[in-house]
């Protein structure tokens, strides 16, 4: 009886769920071999090329983005919204360039292309065409409201005829 309360917990001690991959219902996925493997098992490895932009420069760049903001999104916290035009828009840029890095690398992930195929690309080209207009409106923001803290410093305080 002992044994059996033993290896009863020992195995609900252990327990775990089946291994679910993510699937994006509405997109087409390519036939894969099974389990993942192509070609036979004594074929040694090719590596792919190796390309300096999509390796140690490009985790460069993102962590510049990334620390870059730091500074950037502070200064006009810390002086209360005043900013020069300059450092607006470079906080815009490196907003929208870390933007850009972060969904690059989720479509990378999430939406590869040795199973989406032509999916991957076109997620690709969606993300470039929408950072494209997102600049458009930066522009925008930058030239005719005041830039972005001119936004944020209007979305925390009333118009002056809304006060009345």
């Amino acid at each position: 009886m002992l044994s059996r309360t033993i290896k009863l917990t020992q195995t609900r001690a252990f327990q775990t769920t089946a291994k679910k991959n993510l699937t994006i219902p509405f997109l087409s996925t390519l036939p894969q071999a099974p389990g993942g493997v192509t070609g036979q098992v004594n074929e040694a490895y090719v590596a792919p090329p190796p390309e300096k932009l999509h390796g140690s420069l490009h985790w460069n760049f993102e962590r510049a983005l990334a620390i870059s903001l730091v500074p950037l999104v502070t200064v006009p916290l810390a002086t209360t919204g005043s900013i020069s035009t300059a450092l607006d828009a470079t906080l815009a840029s490196v907003l929208l360039a870390h933007c850009y890095v972060g969904l690059q690398s989720c479509i990378i992930d999430y939406i590869p292309a040795r199973v989406y195929g032509k999916n991957h690309n076109y997620a690709m080209y969606l993300l470039g065409i929408g950072s494209v207009f997102s600049a458009v409106g930066i522009y925008q923001i930058e030239t005719k409201e005041g830039g972005i803290m001119g936004v944020v410093k209007n979305l925390w305080t009333k118009p002056a005829e809304e006060k009345k």
